[in-house]
């Protein structure tokens, strides 16, 4: 943090949840705590989407301590949908209850939802139409924005499914990450969704993993110790010739990786080790500082990765379509880079145009 802090001229952390949270509060990492560390300043950020929003923001101002008081510079309110007009008294009644500045309300836009936060925001990871990619919504799913490049494309229909029953009509199927890898291994197994991806594998039907995703396409897990979760020495899927072994060390770097002609960052943040338990190719290839490596394993139509950001390649994702046999699939000429810095100059000039910022530039500039 005290790199970010000396190496930027504005720093901006995002919070999660609520930052009065009574039971919580002495564990919280995401919200005031970093506050205090780095001597900053916040924002109380309303969702009226989910209802309530006076409650949230009186709520939340009388349970701060004084001091988290003194640290706010205005209230938000996000996700307005309808007339804001109708919120136009807003002001005043908040203004009775919470003597802090508000800065204004920002409407609900649709095309402007970025990387979601583990599957909060159906909206943003799901599309309609075309032939199904089915994503397995695990009870701990992690990094749930791999799915989104995906959005982009044309053709095909990004769908989190739960149950074996929305597997049968499924074209590519892809395991994501898992904060407790035992625990939704267990949770395959315990609703027959082990047995439907094993049976969609033997038809061709493509099957990825990407992080915990890949470590249960192996032959066998090994964590008896629950250091990434649950304990337990578990089968996998049988899928790959790996097996992987937790140990309290914690793999986290940026790569570049290497896909045919194209090259784009991504990164890998994961606890486990994997080993080959039979000869299997390479998925990637990956320059990580001390040279290029190959990086996951790949056995025909079966693919397994460290690799949170593979699918920002149109070239991979072309590739994995051809070998689902999509027939109406097309890539977006729009690099998932680009597609993102253009979403945050069109929210950046949102935030200008709804709320009255000064304050805000007041502190910066200060």
């Amino acid at each position: 943090m005290e790199y970010w802090r000396d190496h930027c001229d504005v720093l901006i952390l995002e919070g999660a949840g609520s930052p009065v949270e009574l039971n919580l509060m002495r564990l919280d990492l995401v919200n005031l705590r970093p506050v205090h560390y780095l001597n900053g300043r916040s924002l109380l950020v309303a969702d009226i989407e989910r209802g309530g929003v006076f409650a949230q923001i009186v709520g939340t101002w009388a349970l701060l301590d004084p001091a988290d008081r003194d640290r706010l510079l205005g209230v938000i309110v996000n996700k307005f949908r309808g007339d804001v007009a109708l919120f136009a008294d807003a002001p005043k009644y908040l203004a009775e209850h919470v003597p802090v500045s508000y800065l204004g309300v920002l409407p609900y836009l649709k095309d402007l939802q970025p990387e979601s936060e583990d599957s909060l925001c159906r909206e943003a990871e799901e599309s309609q139409l075309g032939e199904k990619i089915a994503w397995i919504r695990l009870p701990y799913l992690a990094n749930s924005q791999d799915c989104q490049p995906w959005l982009m494309d044309e053709g095909i229909r990004v769908e989190w499914v739960d149950h074996p029953s929305q597997l049968t009509d499924a074209r590519i199927i892809i395991l994501p990450g898992t904060k407790n890898t035992i625990a939704d291994l267990d949770w395959l197994r315990r609703n027959k969704l082990d047995a439907a991806i094993q049976q969609a594998a033997t038809r061709a039907i493509p099957v990825v993993g990407i992080c915990g995703g890949y470590q249960m396409l192996g032959e066998r897990l090994h964590d008896p110790d629950g250091v990434a979760g649950d304990r337990g020495v578990l089968p996998g899927l049988n899928l790959l010739p790996i097996q992987t072994t937790f140990s309290q060390a914690k793999s986290v770097s940026q790569v570049v990786v290497r896909w045919g002609a194209d090259r784009w960052s991504a990164y890998e943040i994961h606890m486990g080790v994997t080993d080959p338990t039979k000869d299997c190719s390479a998925l990637a290839q990956v320059e990580n500082g001390q040279g290029i490596a190959p990086e996951g394993c790949r056995r025909n139509h079966v693919w397994g990765t460290y690799l949170h950001g593979l699918f920002e390649s149109p070239e991979v994702r072309s590739e994995l379509a051809t070998l689902a046999g999509l027939k109406s699939y097309s890539a977006s000429q729009i690099s998932w880079r680009s597609h993102l810095e253009q979403m945050y100059d069109r929210m950046a000039d949102a935030l200008e145009e709804h709320l009255e910022t000064e304050e805000i530039w007041k502190y910066v500039a200060a």
